[in-house]
């Protein structure tokens, strides 16, 4: 097979072409992240019971939900928290590997299960399940350099206008605005006059619900053989202070009325007190930015920043905003040194095969076999649904060293028959091939052999290993494959013209050029290449004669002088 591969050289180069084009195209693709997800899975249950303390959120809303969650499939344990504002998180961790979605749906049936244990007040606030998402990619700030916009205003505007735009983002999972201030209507209750009136929070509640509230009130003459149809039109909830103060409360006999605004003081003011947001001690509005499981980072950083820009010039004068946290600058200062170390180890590498081989023909064969066995190595990657991070990008540094392994094998072994032994490039090319095919194809086994069983490692730390050695076991496969396809073909191509271009040149005119050139080549080849292959000879020459003293004498080299 080997033969044939050689006989014909378009199918070599059009394996080696493919390998490229398809790593290229999947090194586009390919998600990029600082760090692959070690994290287990996990789905959160949120609530809010409005105007409750952290034990009553815990007892009647938290330990329901814990009853009803216990026992998920794959789950590992719960985690519960509550707050004296009336909010509550239970949070549900599964085993490696779960499909978040699945669990996040087995949650939500089972939560459905035992919605009659829980007060109506959360029921009518809602229960938000989410799955776990990915840590924090942006962090923007909203803010306003004078007091004219206050932190509720911020947070309305943020809401409306560039929160939408910024949840359109493809690879963007959540973009949430932190200890959110909402527009609210607030009705400071005074419990001396509720005392007095003998009434209760409940009850005064009750009857805001009952008269301000959104209604369908339907319409007159519907199918009817009156000529007109009339549209009922309810005015919907209050949305002015003076419209809730007017509400009556309690009606006496006499024809007297108690109104709201005679119990409590009225404001259109914030729907959270408990938190304040500042910039520098200015009024502002935090944006967290959170990617979807397999998004690309810097594509979603550079599109945030894009709509950024655009949104800032509609801003109030006044307001501006500004990215205090970001992924990318950490994702581009890791890459920048991986890049750099990458581009020194082959620089490394290409100095040493110089050195050995001295002759830059058979270093370019050698050089050109690394940047298709790393590229290709990306299209594997994507296959078994790796990220590029700075663990998988350091494995193909770690991979340099190992996948030009089998490309200097092949060369030394032709180049020893061609100048050793005289045979021409094509018997020396096939010569070669026939020796050391089984050997590069047992080091390659034997090289995957040892990285694989990392690859199937459980746990948080499983991850970490499972990219970093099937990074190293495609690399070194795709070597094995260049080394028995790409390197003898160019060998053939590259080497034979040498060789041509020698036999040309046996004439007399080109015996005396070839003279004045070596002559050129003898003073030109540096004065040090000529030391290493001295010492480096006397450096052989003792190190065998080592060996054979050692063979001589197996007993004495067995021994144990630990003592």
């Amino acid at each position: 097979m080997i033969k044939n591969i050689i006989q014909r050289p378009v199918l070599a180069l059009v394996i080696s072409i493919l390998l490229v084009l398809a790593g290229a195209a999947s090194m586009t693709m390919l998600p990029v992240e600082r760090f692959p997800e070690i994290a287990p899975p996990s789905v959160s249950v949120q609530v809010y019971y409005p105007g409750a303390n952290a034990e009553t959120v815990a007892n009647s809303v938290l330990l329901p939900l814990e009853e009803a969650i216990n026992g998920a499939e794959n789950m590992s344990y719960v985690n519960s928290t509550a707050t004296n504002s009336g909010r509550g998180r239970s949070t549900v961790y599964f085993e490696p590997g779960t499909d978040p979605n699945v669990a996040a749906v087995e949650i939500q049936n089972r939560i459905s299960k035992v919605m009659e244990q829980i007060p109506s007040e959360v029921r009518e606030a809602g229960i938000v399940v989410l799955k776990r998402l990915k840590g924090s990619l942006m962090t923007i700030n909203i803010y306003s350099e004078s007091d004219d916009y206050d932190e509720t205003f911020l947070n309305a505007y943020t809401r409306m206008k560039i929160r939408r735009e910024l949840k359109r983002v493809g690879g963007i999972a959540e973009a949430s605005i932190l200890r959110s201030r909402d527009y609210a209507m607030r009705i400071w209750l005074n419990p001396e006059k509720l005392a007095l009136y003998g009434l209760t929070p409940r009850e005064v509640l009750n009857e805001v619900r009952d008269q301000s509230f959104e209604a369908a009130p339907g319409r007159f003459g519907e199918n009817s053989e009156e000529t007109f149809e009339i549209v009922l039109k309810h005015s919907g909830r209050f949305s002015e202070p003076e419209e809730y103060e007017n509400i009556v409360i309690k009606s006496e006999e006499d024809g007297s009325q108690l109104r709201l605004k005679d119990l409590a003081r009225l404001e259109f003011g914030a729907s959270n007190y408990a938190s304040e947001n500042k910039l520098d001690g200015k009024s502002a509005v935090t944006i967290d930015i959170v990617q979807q499981q397999g998004a690309n980072a810097v594509e979603i950083d550079k599109a945030v920043r894009e709509i950024m820009e655009e949104q800032a010039k509609a801003f109030p004068e006044g307001i501006h905003y500004k990215i205090t946290y970001s992924v990318r600058d950490q994702i581009d200062e890791s890459m920048h040194h991986v890049r750099q170390t990458l581009i020194e180890a082959f620089v490394l590498v290409f100095l040493v095969v110089f050195i050995f081989l001295q002759d830059f023909r058979a270093t370019i064969i050698t050089a050109i076999s690394i940047p298709v066995s790393l590229i290709g190595t990306f299209f594997f990657l994507q296959l078994i649904g790796a990220t590029m991070n700075v663990l998988s990008m350091f494995s193909i540094v770690l991979a340099i060293g190992i996948v030009v392994d089998d490309a200097i094998v092949v060369i030394e072994a032709i180049y020893e028959k061609i100048h050793d032994q005289g045979m021409q490039v094509l018997d020396a090319v096939n010569a070669a091939m026939s020796e050391i095919t089984g050997a590069i194809i047992s080091i390659t086994i034997v090289i995957a052999a040892v990285f694989l069983p990392a690859g199937f490692l459980d746990g948080p730390v499983g991850v970490f290993y499972k990219e970093f050695a099937f990074t190293i076991i495609f690399a070194v496969l795709i070597s094995a494959i260049n080394a028995l396809t790409l390197v003898p073909v160019l060998s053939a191509l590259i080497l034979g013209k040498k060789k041509e271009k020698k036999a040309a040149k046996n004439n007399l005119i080109g015996k005396i050029k070839e003279s004045e050139k070596m002559d050129k080549i003898k003073s030109i080849k540096t004065k040090s290449l000529k030391k290493f292959d001295t010492v480096f000879d006397k450096f052989t020459f003792q190190y065998i004669r080592l060996i054979k003293w050692a063979i001589l004498r197996k007993w004495w080299t067995v021994g144990d002088w630990s003592s």
